[in-house]
C-alpha cells in the first residue's frame, strides 16, 4: 500500500509530500547518489540503518516529490555520533538544481518541526565541507562543532616489510595480536568482553564532546551487522588481558574492493609499544588477503595519534565531514 501523502507543500503547489518506506530504499538511495555523487548511498546500507534503530526510536523521513520522482527530502532521526539525550539529528537533501534555494528552506523548516514536537534541545547535522548544506546551514544558525577525517589507503601499495621493526616492539612488550575468531566462541560472554574493551576506548577516543557509547544491546544488534567475520584483531596482554583492538567491517556496497577500518584503539597503560600501528598492519593484511584493494576509515580531527599512525600507512585524506550544531 502507498504511504498517506501529506499536503503539498507551501508554495510548491506541484509537489507531493509523503512519508518514506522500506519500499523507498532503491530510489532514495539513487537520489542520494546523485545528490553527492561523491558519497554514493546503497538501498542495502539503508536497509541496514533502518534495522538498527531502536523499537520508538524517534524517526521520520519525508520525500518531496513531482511527477512521481524524489526531488527532496527531509529526515528527523536519533544520531549515530553525537547521540547525546535532547540531541536530534536533522537531514535535507535536494537535487543539485535546486540546492540551497526555496525548497531546501521549507524542508529544514518540516525536519526541525519535527525535532521540537520531540522536546529536541539540540539539532546537529552530518554533511560534508564541500557540500552546499555547510554553507546554508551555517547561515541559518548553526555552528561547526566537530569534524572527522575520512580517508582511503590502497592496500596494494603498502609496504609491510618497512614496519618489521614495529612487530618486534609489540613482542617484547609481551603483546600479541589475535583474531577474535581465535579467541573462543562468541557467545554472549565473549560479546560482553568486547563490548567492555570497545567502550573503554570510545570513551577515550579524542572528540569534541565525550562519545555517546550505545548500550551494550543496542551495539550488539548493530556492530552484528557490520562486522566482517575473522577481521576483528584484538592485542593480547602477557597475562590474557585484552589491551587494544582493530576493527575491520563488511564491504562498503557503493564502493567495490573497500572495506571500512573501523575502531582502533589500545587502552592508555599499554601505548608506546606500537600496537596501534600494528592492529592496524594485521587488519590491512586481513583486507588483501580476502581480495579488498582498499581501506577506509574516519577519525576526528583532533585525534592526532591515530591521524599520524594513518599518515604513516599512506592513508589519503579525501575531504572533511562536518557535524554541525544548533542549540535550542
Amino acid at each position: 500500500m502507498e504511504p498517506t501523502a501529506s499536503p503539498p507543500l507551501l508554495g510548491f503547489p506541484d509537489l507531493q509530500l509523503r512519508e518514506g518506506s522500506a519500499a523507498d530504499f532503491l530510489r532514495v538511495a539513487t537520489f542520494l547518489s546523485a545528490a553527492h555523487m561523491d558519497t554514493p548511498m546503497s538501498a542495502e546500507e539503508l536497509e541496514r540503518l533502518a534495522n538498527g534503530r531502536g523499537t520508538g526510536e524517534p524517526y521520520r523521513h519525508l520525500l518531496a516529490l513531482r511527477g512521481g520522482q524524489i526531488v527532496g527530502l527531509a529526515e528527523t532521526a536519533v544520531p549515530r555520533m553525537d547521540g547525546h539525550p535532547g540531541w536530534l539529528e536533522v537531514k535535507i537533501r535536494t537535487g543539485q538544481d535546486e540546492a540551497g534555494g526555496k525548497l531546501a528552506e521549507e524542508l529544514l523548516k518540516l525536519a526541525e518541526n519535527s525535532t521540537a514536537a520531540l522536546g529536541a534541545k539540540t539539532l546537529v547535522s552530518h554533511v560534508h565541507e564541500i557540500w552546499w548544506e555547510h554553507t546554508f546551514l551555517l547561515a541559518r544558525g548553526y555552528a561547526e562543532h566537530d569534524r572527522m577525517w575520512h580517508s582511503t589507503l590502497d592496500l596494494r601499495t603498502l609496504d609491510f616489510d618497512r614496519f618489521a621493526q614495529t612487530g618486534v616492539r609489540v613482542s617484547e612488550a609481551g603483546i600479541t595480536l589475535r583474531p577474535l575468531s581465535d579467541l573462543g566462541k562468541f557467545d554472549e560472554t565473549q560479546q560482553r568482553r568486547l563490548y567492555t574493551l570497545v567502550a573503554a576506548l570510545l570513551n577515550d577516543v579524542p572528540s569534541t564532546t565525550p562519545i555517546s557509547v550505545w548500550p551494550f544491546e543496542v551495539w550488539q544488534g548493530r556492530a552484528g551487522m557490520k562486522m566482517l567475520p575473522e577481521g576483528v584483531f584484538i592485542a593480547v596482554g602477557p597475562t590474557g588481558e585484552w589491551v587494544g583492538l582493530s576493527e575491520l567491517h563488511l564491504p562498503i556496497a557503493t564502493r567495490p574492493g573497500t572495506l571500512h577500518n573501523g575502531l582502533t584503539g589500545v587502552l592508555p597503560g599499554w601505548r608506546g609499544h606500537g600496537v596501534a600501528l600494528a592492529l592496524k598492519l594485521a587488519a590491512a593484511r586481513a583486507a588483501l588477503e580476502r581480495g579488498f584493494t582498499h581501506s577506509r576509515t574516519g577519525n576526528h580531527s583532533i585525534n592526532t595519534p591515530m591521524l599520524a599512525v594513518n599518515e604513516r600507512l599512506g592513508f589519503i585524506r579525501d575531504g572533511a565531514r562536518v557535524t554541525l550544531r544548533r542549540d535550542l
